[in-house]
């Protein structure tokens, strides 16, 4: 399953991130709310699954998704280094209006 944010193409979204591998790439913190998704929070990480269980923007998550539920969603970039990531998650925040975290 995939999910297309702001012109990427993400796998998932997933209701936990026990079906999210440890591998470099850009994440999405999407809240499930009136039978649509929004985007709260997105970044990157080399360690993707371990960035989001201890990730300290959860409150932030939770807040902007009251009456809803997080999924995540991730996209794979085996042959990106930070700064590619980097632009990925800058290139998100600039098309959609991510209330968590900054650029």
């Amino acid at each position: 399953m995939t999910k297309t944010i702001a012109n990427y193409t993400f796998n998932g979204p997933y209701s936990s991130t026990g079906s999210i591998e440890d591998k470099s790439g850009v994440y999405a913190v999407l809240c499930w709310k009136d039978s649509k998704y929004s985007v709260v929070d997105v970044g990157e990480s080399s360690t993707p699954k371990s960035r989001l269980d201890n990730h300290d923007r959860k409150s932030c998550w939770k807040r902007e998704c009251t009456k809803g539920t997080i999924y995540y969603a991730i996209k794979y970039t085996p042959n990106l280094q930070q700064a590619g990531r980097k632009k990925i998650e800058q290139d998100i925040r600039a098309k959609l209006n991510v209330p968590c975290g900054k650029t």
